[in-house]
This record gives C-alpha cells, sequence and structure tokens, in this order.
C-alpha cells in the first residue's frame, strides 16, 4: 500500500523536534483514547469541549506553535517557540481529521492573535503571550450581523472618555471563542468626531470577563462557539490599541492571509478520514453477489476522490513553502494562498460528495465519522472569504502570471521544500496590502515541463496554451470585465492552471529531490508518489478544464469568438485500462489500514 495519506496507526513525526514531535502524537491519542462514540455523541450534543481545551493548556500545544520567536523571547520562550507554518499544517490535518468543531478553536485563535503579532505594541504581545502560555484561547472580531466581514463598515464605535482613553460600543456577529476567550482582538471605528483620529479604523484588545462585555449566544448548534457579543461603553485604554488607520486595515487582511490557509488543511484531514471510512465500507459491502468496489462506476468514482486528495495534499504543502520563503520582494504567495484556501476546500467538497455517491445511505448514520464529515466540508469554502470572493482576488494576478507564462517574468531563486523548524517572521509584517495585480511571477512552463512525457500532462498542457491564446486575443470586455459571473468562469480557469503548476513543483521536489532535498514530513509525506499518481490526476484536471470551459461558453456575455475559444479548450482525458486497474488496487490497499478507536 502507498503511504500518501495521514494514517495515526503509524503516526510517527520524526522530522519535527523532540518535543512538537512529543505533541502531535499526544494530540492523536487524546482524540483516539475519547474514541469516536465519545466524539460522536458530544458532536450530536453539541457540548463544549472542555477537556480539550484542558488537555492543550496542559501540553502547552497552541503556546509552542502560535507564538512568533520575537514574542517568545519576551516570554524567555524555548527553542520550540516559533511560527512554524510545516508545523502548523501539520496541527491543522491532525484536528480537521478528528473533528472540525476542535479545529476551529485553533483556527480563531489564530485569527485573534494576528492583529496582536502584528503589531508594534510590545505589552499587548507580552500580555497574550502569557494568557496563550496559560492555556488562554483567543477570538477575531471582525464580522457583524448587518455587514458580515465587509472591513468597509463597522457598527462598533469607539468615543474618547475626554481622559485620554474611549468608550467602545457596538455588536460583533460569528466570532469564535467569545465564550471563554483570554483576549479578543476586536476590529471599530473611532468616532468622527475624535479630537485625535476622526473615523478611522481600529484594532483592539477586549477581555471577555468584563462587565461591559456581553455575551449574547451561540449563533450555531455544534461544540465550537460562534458568539453574537455586544460592548456597552467598554473602556479601552492606549495600551488596549493595536492598529489605527490603514494599518488596522492591512492587518486585518494579513491576519487573514495567515489563517485562511490552514482551511485547505483542515478539508484535507477530513476527506482523509473520511476516505478511509469509505473504502473500507465500499469494499465490505455485498451488493448482487459482488462487493461494492467491482462495480466500474464506484472504482471511477474513487480512483476520482483518491487522485484529488493527494492533488490536494501536493498543493497545499507546496502553496506553504512559498508562504515561508516570502518577502518584500517575493510576494507570490498572496495568489498561491487564496487558492489553497478556495480550490482545496472546494476540492475537499468534490471528494467527500464522491465518496458518499459511492456509500449511500451509510453517510446519514449516526455513529459514523462521515456523518459530520458532509456537514463540516461544506462550511470551509464558505469561510475567510467566500469562493467567489477568493476568484476574484486570483484574478487581479492574471495578467503577471500570463506575462511569466511567455518568459517575461521575474528570475526567482527556486524555492526548496521548507520543512525546517524556522520561524516565519514575515507573515507579521507583511506590509502593505496593496499592489497586488504588479507582483510579478515565474515561468510556470519548466514544471509542466517536467511531467509533460505523461499523457495527460501533455493534453492539459494543450488546454493551458488554448487558455493564454483565448485571453490574449479574446480579452474580456469592458462591460465583461463588470460582469462577476462571467469573470468567475475566467476565474476557474486560471486558478486550474495555478493549482496543476504547483502540484507538479510538488510532485518533482518528492520524486526528484530538487532543489533543497525531497520533503520530510509524517502528515503531508510524499515519499510514495509516483509519475503514475500524476498522470491520474492530471486525468482529473483535463476533465475538470473542460467543464469550466464548457460553463465559459455557456455564458450569456460571451462574444461567438469566445466562445468558439472556449470550445477549443474542451480535451479528452487518456484512462487506460491497465493503469486505472492498478491505481483503483492501490485506493482498496486501505482498506481497513485505519479505523478510529470505538
Amino acid at each position: 500500500m502507498a503511504s500518501l495519506l495521514f494514517n495515526p496507526s503509524n503516526y510517527d513525526p520524526t522530522y519535527l523536534d523532540e518535543e512538537s514531535r512529543k505533541q502531535m502524537q499526544a494530540l492523536v491519542k487524546f482524540f483516539e483514547n475519547k474514541g469516536k462514540a465519545t466524539l460522536k455523541s458530544e458532536y450530536h450534543a453539541a457540548e463544549w469541549y472542555t477537556d480539550f481545551v484542558d488537555f492543550i493548556a496542559r501540553e502547552g500545544i497552541f503556546a509552542g506553535v502560535a507564538t512568533p520567536a520575537a514574542v517568545g523571547d519576551l516570554l524567555d520562550g524555548s527553542p520550540q517557540t516559533r511560527w512554524d507554518t510545516a508545523r502548523i499544517n501539520e496541527l491543522n490535518e491532525i484536528l480537521g481529521f478528528y473533528s472540525l468543531d476542535h479545529w476551529y478553536a485553533w483556527q480563531v485563535s489564530v485569527l485573534g492573535l494576528g492583529p496582536v503579532w502584528t503589531s508594534d505594541n510590545d505589552d499587548a504581545k507580552k500580555l497574550v503571550g502569557e494568557l496563550l502560555a496559560d492555556g488562554a484561547l483567543f477570538g477575531f472580531g471582525l464580522s457583524e450581523q448587518t455587514h458580515g466581514a465587509d472591513i468597509y463598515s463597522t457598527d462598533m464605535i469607539l468615543e474618547s472618555d475626554g481622559k485620554g482613553g474611549w468608550y467602545a460600543t457596538g455588536p460583533k456577529y460569528y466570532i469564535g471563542n467569545g465564550n471563554v476567550a483570554g483576549r479578543l482582538s476586536v476590529f471599530g471605528k473611532f468616532a468622527d468626531d475624535d479630537p485625535e483620529r476622526p473615523g478611522e479604523y481600529v484594532f483592539f484588545l477586549v477581555d471577555t470577563q468584563h462587565a461591559a462585555y456581553s455575551l449574547q449566544k451561540n449563533v450555531v448548534h455544534g461544540s465550537m462557539y460562534v458568539s453574537a457579543f455586544r460592548l456597552d461603553k467598554y473602556p479601552v485604554a492606549s495600551e488596549d490599541i493595536l492598529h489605527t488607520g490603514k494599518a488596522a486595515w492591512d492587518a486585518a487582511l494579513a491576519t487573514i492571509n495567515v489563517g485562511k490557509v490552514n482551511l485547505g488543511w483542515a478539508s484535507i484531514g477530513i476527506s482523509e478520514h473520511a476516505f478511509y471510512e469509505a473504502v473500507a465500507h465500499a469494499n465490505n459491502r455485498i451488493l448482487y453477489g459482488k462487493a461494492v468496489t467491482e462495480f466500474p462506476h464506484v472504482r471511477r468514482m474513487l480512483a476520482d476522490a483518491y487522485a484529488r486528495l493527494i492533488a490536494m495534499k501536493l498543493y497545499a504543502v507546496r502553496s506553504a513553502d512559498y508562504f515561508r520563503s516570502a518577502s518584500p520582494d517575493d510576494r507570490r504567495y498572496l495568489l498561491f494562498n487564496p487558492i489553497t484556501k478556495m480550490k482545496v476546500s472546494m476540492e475537499g467538497e468534490r471528494v467527500i460528495d464522491l465518496l458518499w455517491d459511492v456509500i449511500a445511505a451509510r453517510g446519514f448514520e449516526k455513529d459514523t465519522y462521515f456523518e459530520q464529515a458532509v456537514s463540516h466540508i461544506r462550511a470551509l469554502p464558505k469561510l475567510e472569504g467566500t469562493v467567489h470572493v477568493n476568484l476574484a482576488l486570483a484574478l487581479k494576478f492574471l495578467p503577471q502570471y500570463l506575462t511569466a507564462a511567455i518568459g517575461q517574468g521575474e528570475q526567482y531563486a527556486p524555492v526548496p521544500a521548507r520543512n525546517e523548524a524556522a520561524d516565519d517572521d514575515y507573515l507579521f509584517a507583511q506590509g502593505s496590502a496593496s499592489g497586488l495585480s504588479k507582483i510579478p511571477f515565474h515561468d510556470p512552463r519548466p514544471a509542466f515541463a517536467r511531467f509533460a512525457t505523461l499523457p495527460n500532462v501533455a493534453t492539459f498542457i494543450e488546454q493551458m496554451h488554448a487558455l493564454g491564446d483565448l485571453v490574449a486575443t479574446n480579452p474580456p470586455s469592458k462591460e465583461q470585465s463588470a460582469d462577476l459571473d462571467f469573470l468567475l468562469d475566467i476565474g476557474q480557469l486560471f486558478t486550474q492552471v495555478v493549482y496543476a503548476q504547483l502540484v507538479c513543483e510538488s510532485a518533482a521536489l518528492a520524486i526528484d529531490g530538487e532543489p533543497g532535498g525531497k520533503r520530510e514530513s509524517s502528515v503531508s509525506d510524499c515519499s510514495d508518489l509516483t509519475p503514475a499518481h500524476i498522470d491520474r490526476i492530471f486525468a482529473v484536471f483535463v476533465k475538470d478544464f473542460s467543464q469550466y470551459a464548457l460553463s465559459l461558453s455557456s455564458q450569456p456575455a460571451a462574444t461567438e469568438a469566445q466562445r468558439d475559444k472556449a470550445l477549443a479548450l474542451i480535451k479528452h482525458p487518456v484512462v487506460d485500462a491497465e493503469s486505472e486497474a492498478t491505481f483503483v488496487a492501490e485506493v482498496l490497499s486501505y482498506d481497513g489500514a485505519y479505523s478510529m478507536a470505538p
């Protein structure tokens, strides 16, 4: 059996430092000791997970993983105190694998910490670092019921108290951990008549135990706590202020950049656990005298699900390399990150849908992990910016990417596999969120050339060239550029190319080991990857690309020339019987490889 998926039965992250290794293994043991029956009982009862919060505090897991080295220095931290994206991805995948409810406490803590770690307020950093070391959770007070996550609009207003401080009044909605957070990073505006900062944006710290903080309710039914709260004349001192003006705006976007990639990794974890359950069920269920997995349509759906799942991991782990290597002179991550969030989480939905079509009614049964997976996987494409928001964001990078694709891009040094125990300090010094359309890219063609002898990669390269021809010869008009529905189809085609590029780069690192050596990671292990896996993944990509092209050709706003060019993108994948039989045999080898403790 190939070992391309996370398996708690043999999990041993030897590439991590010893303390981190013990913590991750302890996390797996926590869930396995709890067992599926108890975990599902708590899920159905929407029971808050005090035992998990206590465990995380006792083991110091969030404290070590979520504290940047510079803040650790303020606290006399250990070498394990660092913001290490590779280690964080490991944590995300494990938490997603067992329970998105539990993962949510981590995710919203990351968002709550972002405005603190990006600030110049060392006293706030020290305070929050100490609370984190004591096991506190955190939250991000941005969204409001009437405005959603619209940064332009907020009803949280800070009025001067006439003594150098302020009183904050207003509501917030969809705020995770609002029931227990040690501090919330809350976004608002100074009153228009403020003597120093009239109408400016502001991020400030809020203590959830203060009398002026009113917790109203959990807005969802679940073990996670997604709160609505209100402040009424909450006293805000100058030491509580994290950011003002444009810096507050930039901090909001930088924080979302840091946190949104976690959703892709949670999707991977959910999909992996559901995959084990689905394969085991289908391969041991007899219908009409045959195992379900003997039916051709079932074999195809399981193979497609497995190919998509491997691709999710390959893309996400490669995107993280760019995230960790980012600098003021290399901001390519600002394209790759939203695709991690948007595309990987969308692919998670498709994996679950394929598996669900295989196991059918079993997916509704309350004693399965799958039953919660089908609910949780739907949430991730809709958080930290919807799919449409992230597609629109990705389109800002299209002109520069196309420039690179004809050999006129930036000559960057190769980005290696970034597995080392390093502090990713640039993530909290990203600076202005402007200038996205001017970020240069490297030539994507060599990534595809490495696997161009594979039939489906060769076909995808033809599709990619045809897309370049469409955009170059029949670009969107001014009117079409204002039609988001039209642009989103182009966005799907564009992001599919970028997604495929990083899959190829990731595969080359796994198979060839260049540059920077082969990737070492127990959760995101790619050591058993072969070119046959890549060809089967690209069979899915060719089909997806054709579907997006057909959708573009059907757009009412498309011109006849654009429709003709779009139809030229439609190609057929190559899947020969012998290769498919080998691939399906690998899929079925996961039967019995893992089952969660009862």
